[in-house]
């Protein structure tokens, strides 16, 4: 077994155990804190009892100060961090679950509009962004970072993006930096949920820095006395506390031949044939290990991840967002299936960790039904409107 990998069971417990009280987290005054009075202003995000994950009120109050700094010329970068031991675990999953099973559509889309918006807003600002992923960075912790200018990871950064796990999709732009990874690490991580540390997630491109997590006061401290808003001379300053890391020989990132071997494929199927053949010859762990985890998600999600992916190769972080949003809204509303609802219910209410999936299987799944994913809920349901002001982003990963 590989050092990155994880047992499925284990990870849901502990990943539902981190959001299971969401739903009655609204009652913290303050989501976001704000420190700094120079060139610099530090961010953090100060839901540490629910792991810093994202609801209306923080993803509110962060879009209103990201756009009042973004005009104000006394500020030249910001600093974007979590209270607590993570980063931030993604969005409000089980207040969303509730609000659907409510029928408050319209507050869900709120929801997902703000996060989605803050995601594009960050890709697209005009100032540099260091974000210190020092702990969980999962699915909406990642759409606040990974589009940044930096992204600074320690020991123990933990990165994922589990969606599929309950039945949905990766989001909030995932499609465009997962498809910007190495090889195919972005399909590979998008359909199984893995985890990656934090020396994978250097080696990959997802981080731009890594030091020690002991070393981060020092980091603070530093960028704290800069007065600029040059990357080029914040860059200068994290380097100066860098560490040199490299993965771990087990890592699935030693063995990228032949992931991208497996997943370099057009459909699921030929994925897991390929994983199968693969497992067959040689008894490859990675395959076993990965073979079990496709089994155990949502069929359609896997179809509809895959998609998205390959889609996001071609598009812009934009017309990703733009997308993803769409993808979402079907989700929600459950026309085609009601797998994110079935899955939040088994792997994070009731905790059975048996979802029972619709369709049940891949080869029930149809092309229609992943055709209707992508599309708008109805021909008046107007698309996610971004804020455009800034010019578009390039792909920042290699």
């Amino acid at each position: 077994m590989f050092k990155s990998s994880f047992l499925l069971r284990p990870f849901v417990r502990s990943y539902c155990r981190s959001l299971c009280t969401l739903s009655n987290s609204d009652v913290i005054v303050d989501p976001v804190l704000v420190e700094g009075k120079g060139s610099n202003r530090t961010v953090i995000l100060n839901r540490p009892s629910v792991l810093n994950a994202l609801n209306y009120s923080t993803g509110s109050r962060l879009l209103q100060l990201y756009r009042s700094w973004g005009d104000d010329p006394a500020v030249g970068f910001l600093i974007l961090k979590g209270k607590g031991r993570a980063f931030c675990a993604g969005g409000d999953v089980i207040n969303t679950y509730n609000m659907i099973q409510k029928g408050n559509i319209d507050e869900c889309k709120e929801l997902y509009q703000k996060i989605y918006s803050l995601a594009y807003v960050i890709g697209t600002y005009s100032k540099p962004q260091v974000a210190l992923l020092n702990g969980i960075t999962m699915g909406g912790g990642a759409a606040i970072s990974i589009p940044g200018t930096f992204r600074v990871a320690t020991e123990k950064t933990v990165f994922a993006n589990p969606e599929t796990l309950i039945g949905f999709h990766p989001d909030a732009g995932a499609s465009f930096y997962l498809a910007h990874l190495p090889g195919y690490l972005g399909e590979y991580l998008a359909l199984t949920g893995d985890k990656l540390s934090g020396a994978e997630t250097m080696s990959c491109g997802l981080a731009t820095h890594y030091c020690l997590s002991e070393r981060l006061p020092l980091i603070e401290e530093q960028l704290g006395k800069l007065i600029t808003d040059e990357p080029s001379i914040i860059e200068s300053s994290l380097a100066k506390f860098g560490d040199v890391v490299h993965p771990d020989r087990m890592s699935v990132l030693q063995r990228i031949e032949t992931l991208n071997k497996c997943f370099c494929h057009e459909t699921v199927e030929e994925i897991i044939d390929s994983l199968e053949s693969e497992a067959g010859k040689t008894a490859d762990a990675l395959c076993i290990s990965t073979l079990k985890r496709l089994r155990e998600v949502s069929p359609l999600s896997l179809k509809v991840s895959l998609r998205s992916i390959r889609e996001g190769r071609f598009q812009t972080l934009e017309q990703c967002i733009i997308r993803e949003y769409r993808m979402t809204l079907q989700a929600f509303f459950g026309r085609i299936t009601r797998d994110y609802c079935e899955g939040v219910r088994a792997r994070m209410l009731d905790k059975d960790l048996s979802p029972k999936w619709d369709p049940p299987s891949l080869e029930h799944v149809t092309s229609d039904m992943v055709d209707e994913y992508f599309s708008p809920l109805t021909a008046l349901e107007p698309d996610l409107e971004l804020p455009t002001q800034q010019p578009e982003a390039l792909p920042v990963l290699m």
